[in-house]
């Protein structure tokens, strides 16, 4: 694939100068370790929603001086998705408690990705967030591997092996969320570029697979894979297949390696990945516990099928249709907290809470948005472009946001992180002359 010569970079005093870098520290803002807080909470404030409030700033403060920039049907899905979160909790079972969900829901997948549109113009710019979030996955993928080595992670089968980044126990899927995006990016763009980028980039994603398979996240693995496989069908799509043998070829090579050099971790990680497909007869207690979430989800969907119960009301609505065999909790722990039982107040599938919480009307508006999103960067990378790299690369972070709410919903300070990517996609799909 042809790729046209890179533009002369810019100097570091006009870089600063670019509102891109707020939503570049937004992104690094994620790493930030928060506060202890419960899971049970109902406001929890971090780093990385101060680092998106600034971005909303900044946004408007751009949109001053350079007006709203050409993203076509996109603004419309989004105004459709905050119409969509005004009727659930409008017509919600609590609307007075309703009203923090619609605010966060609105926060998240309409303000802040239309934020990042605006202050992301043009490559330059594509390049300093996709480089935060390249830097947020090693210094996660880090911070995981040095707790798996010293024993200093999350608790797991009575070890505290569990990589967990900074975001400790609580967040059990934040640092698995950071690295399986970084690698996504990192494949993404290696997959077009060319030369030194493409091989370091490889090399980026291979290391950060290690941690990946530390965290033993079940579903961030296999949203992982199924972005990487998109993403190559994709490029095939205009490349042929002579160089999906080669990708190949490398990928292979990489997971030998990372096979080689974590040999100890095999079993960890081996007995984690078993249980991906275990069936109910013989279940690991968190996939009972999720089958049982599930089924609780389309028992409340069944009652409230059109426009739900009405956002942050599944926990309300949760014992009264919970099968018996669900537990009262999930267990935490690692080397600075203390044991405690986490009480399950989500049905852990994003597409199974918004359907219980705002009906066929949300599920169709969310749903609406991601193939949305999706066929349109499809179009846009066939028909190349300077873009086609970042393309590629939001291709893939779409999917594997996709695959991820099939394992688990938003919250913690990553819920930001898929806010920020979900504009970085936004802004890759608009059809304006190549940066």
């Amino acid at each position: 694939m042809s790729v046209a010569t890179a533009p002369a970079q810019p100097r570091a005093g006009a870089l600063l100068r670019r509102p891109a870098v707020v939503a570049a520290l937004a992104v690094l803002a994620v790493c930030v370790p928060s506060a202890e807080q419960n899971a049970s909470s109902s406001v929890s404030v971090t780093a990385a929603d101060v680092g998106g409030v600034v971005l909303v700033v900044v946004a408007l403060l751009t949109l001053r001086r350079r007006g709203w920039p050409d993203a076509g049907g996109v603004w419309w899905a989004f105004a459709g998705l905050a119409v969509v979160f005004a009727i659930a909790t409008l017509t919600s079972q609590d609307p007075l408690a309703s009203l923090s969900g619609f605010v966060r829901y609105v926060e998240v997948f309409v303000v802040i990705p239309v934020a990042v549109v605006v202050v992301l113009r043009d490559r330059v710019d594509a390049a300093l967030m996709g480089g935060a979030v390249l830097l947020a996955g090693v210094i996660e993928g880090g911070v995981g591997v040095w707790q798996y080595l010293t024993g200093t992670g999350a608790s797991f089968g009575g070890r505290d092996v569990r990589a967990v980044g900074t975001f400790g126990a609580l967040e059990i899927m934040g640092m698995a969320t950071v690295v399986g995006y970084a690698i996504v990016i990192a494949v993404g763009l290696a997959l077009v570029l060319r030369g030194t980028a493409r091989v370091a980039l490889f090399g980026l994603a291979g290391g950060l697979a290690v941690p990946l398979l530390l965290s033993l996240s079940r579903g961030a693995l296999i949203a992982t894979v199924a972005a990487v496989a998109v993403m190559v069908t994709a490029v095939a799509a205009l490349t042929g297949g002579r160089y999906v043998v080669r990708v190949l070829v490398f990928g292979t090579a990489a997971v030998v390696v990372v096979t080689a050099f974590a040999p100890a971790a095999a079993t960890e990680v081996g007995a984690r990945l078993a249980t991906i497909g275990t069936s109910t007869s013989t279940p690991d207690r968190s996939v009972q516990d999720r089958y049982d979430l599930w089924q609780t989800a389309l028992s409340i969907w069944a009652d409230h099928p059109v426009n739900g119960v009405g956002l942050k009301q599944f926990a309300a609505f949760r014992d009264s249709r919970a099968p018996l065999s669900l537990s009262s909790g999930s267990d935490v722990a690692d080397a600075s907290l203390s044991f405690r039982r986490e009480p399950l107040l989500s049905p852990h599938n994003m597409y199974l809470l918004v359907l219980s919480e705002q009906g066929v009307i949300g599920l169709l508006a969310f749903a609406g948005l991601l193939l949305g999103l999706m066929v349109r960067l499809a179009r846009a990378i066939s028909r190349r472009s300077d873009r086609t790299a970042w393309r590629v690369a939001a291709l893939g972070a779409l999917t594997w946001t996709a695959a991820n709410f099939a394992f688990g919903d938003i919250g913690g300070p990553t819920t930001v992180l898929l806010s920020l990517m979900l504009g970085l996609v936004a802004w890759a799909v608009q059809d304006g002359a190549p940066a």
